[in-house]
């Protein structure tokens, strides 16, 4: 796999299609139109090149604590200094055709995919860098329900469903959190605050398990179903997760969830197309 191709961390692609997909859906209801051209290609930007983006900025800001991270030695990459420009090259080639698509596509679309680029730009970039920042941290994470917006308001959406929008930030909020704490040793070798350095390991597990319940249980209100599913779920995670926490099995059980959010996100868009 190439160092571009696999900067974008290909197995968490699905974490920005999937909420466009699922806005998408909600949006046209058993595709009764003809999807513009226009708005698929959008749902293409948020394959390769918003991934490369967010994740590709976020190892060049983050390679003095990666170095020490045993996640990234192991489960992605650590992208060396001489290796920044060149990937900084390939996100300005990937992502400037998306601005070639802004004409033709509702503003609200194009705002949404805004947001979630400057979103990812400012959770890893100075002079904001709010990956250092406990709560902020977290908060910027609704990055990832931007894509659903976008997807929403391009396939012609006009009052997106405020419930599965709010259940979805508590969710992201709380991804964020997890993916945390196997970075906790990492980050206060490398001197660097986050919410889970912050909160440690038990409270930021108990924190998640708060945010991933209440999101299932928000998102039960629009979707009985997918939300009893996903509060359940998650919600057993979190406690193995806690009872283990000392076991040293945070990363395993991480590993995981790109599988687990996938199978949930496709309940979730089956629900929003044919509801």
């Amino acid at each position: 796999m190439s160092m571009f191709l696999k900067a974008s961390r290909p197995r968490f692609w699905i974490y920005l299609l999937g909420p466009f997909a699922v806005g998408a859906a909600a949006a046209t209801h058993g595709l009764t139109q003809t999807p513009h051209l226009a708005a698929i290609l959008l749902g293409l930007f948020f394959t390769y090149p918003a991934n490369l983006f967010i994740y590709g900025i976020n190892d060049i800001f983050d390679f003095e604590t990666d170095k020490q991270n045993e996640k990234k030695l192991g489960y992605e990459q650590v992208l060396e200094p001489k290796q920044h420009t060149k990937i900084l090259t390939s996100i300005a080639i990937a992502c400037v055709p998306w601005l070639a698509l802004t004409p033709f596509i509702p503003l609200a679309a194009s705002v949404s995919t805004g947001a979630c680029l400057f979103l990812g730009l400012i959770y890893s970039a100075p002079p904001i860098r709010a990956k250092i920042h406990p709560g902020l941290d977290s908060l910027t994470n609704i990055l990832y329900i931007m894509p659903g917006l976008a997807g929403f308001y391009a396939f012609g959406g006009i009052q997106p469903p405020i419930l599965l929008v709010v259940a979805a930030m508590l969710w992201a909020m709380a991804m964020h959190a997890y993916s945390a704490v196997p970075d906790i040793e990492a980050d206060t070798q490398a001197k660097l605050q986050t919410i889970a350095t912050a909160l440690g390991g038990y409270g930021t597990l108990v924190l998640c398990a708060i945010l991933y319940i209440t999101a299932g249980t928000l998102l039960s209100l629009t979707c009985p179903l997918i939300g009893a599913i996903g509060a359940g779920v998650y919600g057993s995670l979190m406690i193995i997760s806690i009872i283990t926490y000392k076991r040293g099995s945070i990363l395993s059980i991480y590993k995981i969830f790109p599988y687990i959010n996938t199978l949930i996100g496709a309940g979730l868009f089956f629900t929003a197309l044919f509801q």
